[in-house]
């Protein structure tokens, strides 16, 4: 699940947001940092929480988190916030839900400023953020308005040799809204974040990406819609005379197929639920989230904050070893280049 660590003049420079205190964030995060030294010696680690708070889950969950994180070891360093309230595991508080947004500010001026050379976002629960009377819809949508990027795309990704990447034109929007959001214009310009980045932060020197239709059958050659030919091809016509190699549209239901994926380096579905269920089915508990087009490098876990796990040892640190390997590899792309 690693990678090899590339010569650098200085350590990279991983934050880490440990989410949603009543989840499995703060826990999580003790459990992968176990093992930084020998997966990640090239990379140093600070971790954004409440400092008693992962001293207790890690006590929880059996984790040395002093001889990691105390006096005289420099592998991972704690940059402590307070909580709003005392959090219980398993019992969220809409107290907390302006801490959730500190610990994630914090993150993303830092990686502004050049202090982290990536963040690494454990899972938060949208509603203690909305209860707490912060409109909020999603971490995507969030760090693209805190970094005034106006077009990003969100990408879940499995692990191994030939990695399942699936993107997404659009994210949390409601069903009856996906047509309308999608344009030419839209589908070109999410094109062109997935093979700028699958270029410059995952070393791949020339991205295929396969495009799915919308509508059943592809539209069916529009008697089952015309999205497909009136946006969607137009679409992969502009892209590829720009040079991206993008094919398409194809049925979903069809394409994702060994004899289709293994020729692909990245899937581009239309909405969330078309492309998400068949990546989580496939790599769920090992896959991640990458926020593709901004400024700043992003990963997360492709998991929620499992409140019935919080605090039981049960849970699976899998997907966060994942994206801490992803954006650290993808933070030695960004530094080589």
């Amino acid at each position: 699940m690693t990678s090899a660590a590339q010569p650098s003049h200085a350590p990279l420079q991983i934050a880490i947001t440990t989410g949603e205190p009543a989840g499995v964030g703060p826990e999580l995060t003790v459990q992968a940092l176990a093992g930084a030294a020998a997966h990640w010696p090239d990379a140093q680690f600070t971790v954004l929480g409440d400092a008693a708070l992962l001293a207790a889950r890690a006590q929880a969950v059996g984790v040395d988190w002093a001889a990691l994180s105390g006096p005289g070891h420099n592998r991972v360093r704690v940059q402590h916030e307070p909580l709003g309230v005392p959090s219980q595991a398993g019992k969220l508080d809409a107290a907390n839900g302006r801490y959730v947004l500190n610990l994630l500010d914090s993150a993303i001026d830092g990686a502004l400023a050049g202090q982290f050379d990536g963040i690494v976002t454990a899972p938060l629960q949208k509603s203690t953020i909305n209860d707490a009377g912060v409109p909020f819809t999603g971490h995507t949508e969030y760090l693209a308005e805190r970094t005034h990027t106006p077009h990003v795309v969100m990408m879940l990704a499995g692990t191994g040799q030939r990695p399942l990447r699936v993107a997404l034109a659009t994210t949390h929007l409601p069903l009856k809204d996906v047509a309308a959001a999608l344009t030419i214009g839209s589908i070109v310009e999410t094109l062109r974040i997935i093979d700028h980045d699958l270029r410059h932060h995952f070393g791949l020197p020339a991205p295929r990406i396969l495009v799915t239709g919308l509508n059943p059958h592809a539209g069916e050659n529009g008697y089952l819609g015309h999205e497909e030919i009136d946006v969607i091809a137009p679409a992969l016509q502009q892209a590829n005379g720009a040079g991206i190699d993008a094919r398409g549209p194809y049925p979903a239901d069809t394409l994702f197929q060994p004899r289709y994926l293994t020729e692909a380096d990245c899937v581009l579905a239309m909405f969330h639920d078309q492309g998400l269920p068949v990546l989580k089915y496939a790599t769920f508990g090992e896959g991640i989230n990458v926020t593709l087009g901004l400024p700043i490098i992003r990963t997360s876990v492709d998991h929620g904050t499992a409140l019935d796990l919080a605090g039981t040892g049960r849970a699976d640190a899998g997907s966060l070893i994942a994206a801490i390997d992803t954006a650290v590899s993808m933070a030695r792309h960004r530094r080589a280049a």
